[in-house]
């Protein structure tokens, strides 16, 4: 192990003087994750497992740091564990970027997720910011580690095992909270009772927080390749009419109206989608689909509506969202009264 040691501060001491080198190659590494789980390549997988590799060594370092000064005699400095939790950090926000500026959209509430995840990254590649700002102020760091959890979580569940965006969702909570456990554990002052009782609180708050604003997290790795609404729909070649972005009142009625849409999603992966109808911002219809994952194009669906309110006039949404209620895509359209 000895002989191994100039090799790694060589390889630290490069990272040291090129900050940003982390952060493009994480980068680079999310984009070609995102190219190559298309293409059933098992280096997306791979990609994917290292970094969910590099989180669990993060957890454990202060284990390998014991075992390593038992074992080999090498005592790695405090220094050396904040600079490589930075590039964990580095390596987490960068890489799920891509995955997460390829589905947002940026007339949603979905902009101030995406946004916070690049202002995230961004602070995590400048040292003033981090070293100073971030990692004094204790409680933020956690709210900044977990959130860094979080998103790698979002992007390597679906790659490695194929879960739904629900069942990742809900697993990626989980695990930030649980790998955050030691973190949110050393707020907390020593020796009291109420420690336990305040941290499950604490846990708990922060689960709900991140299930309530489900609807404005990006569902990484899927995305809406096509949607038109139309008066009608090509079964044998699966394709949709003209989009319709006016329409009258009588016309709907007489006809009724397709929602036809294309969602991308990763190899293999079989999910329910919803189309969800509304009507000045209420909602008034839900149609359940099914899609596969791994088309080129997209998996293509439609659902049919005929049945509209009593004065069906005004602004319309056609939203596709996941089970757990995150926006994958959305049109509009409005219904006038007259042609």
């Amino acid at each position: 192990m000895p002989s191994f040691k100039p090799v790694i501060n060589w390889l630290l001491d490069i990272f040291q003087r090129h900050a940003g080198l982390m952060a493009i190659l994480a980068f680079v590494s999310g984009i070609a994750s995102y190219v190559l789980v298309e293409r059933k390549e098992s280096i997306a997988q791979f990609i994917a497992a290292f970094m969910l590799v590099s989180w669990l060594l993060l957890v454990a370092d202060n284990w390998l740091r014991s075992s390593l000064l038992q074992r080999f005699g090498w005592n790695i400095s405090p220094t050396i564990v904040r600079f490589i939790t930075q590039l964990v950090h580095q390596e987490s926000l960068f890489f799920a970027l891509p995955f997460f500026l390829a589905v947002t959209r940026w007339d949603h509430g979905q902009a101030v997720f995406t946004s916070l995840l690049l202002l995230c990254a961004l602070v995590s590649i400048i040292d003033p910011l981090y070293y100073k700002q971030l990692a004094t102020r204790y409680a933020l760091f956690v709210a900044f580690h977990t959130l860094a959890l979080f998103v790698v979580m979002l992007v390597v569940l679906p790659l490695l095992l194929q879960l739904t965006t629900q069942q990742s969702l809900i697993a990626a909570i989980v695990a930030a909270l649980v790998f955050s456990l030691p973190s949110l554990n050393r707020i907390l002052p020593q020796g009291h009772w109420w420690r336990l009782p305040i941290l499950l609180i604490m846990l708990g708050l922060i689960a709900m927080l991140l299930w309530q604003l489900r609807s404005w997290v990006p569902p990484a790795g899927m995305r809406l390749t096509a949607i038109t609404v139309s008066q009608q729909v090509d079964i044998e070649q699966r394709s949709a009419g003209a989009n319709i972005a006016d329409i009258d009142v009588n016309t709907l009625r007489q006809q009724g109206l397709y929602a036809w849409t294309s969602v991308r999603a990763p190899r293999g992966l079989r999910e329910k989608v919803h189309h969800v109808w509304l009507h000045n911002g209420r909602e008034v219809d839900r149609i359940v689909l099914d899609i596969r994952g791994g088309r080129e194009a997209g998996y293509r669906a439609w659902s049919h509506k005929l049945v509209f309110p009593p004065y069906p006039a005004g602004n319309w949404q056609v939203q596709v969202v996941t089970e757990s209620g995150q926006l994958i895509g959305l049109t509009r359209f409005k219904v006038s009264l007259s042609p």
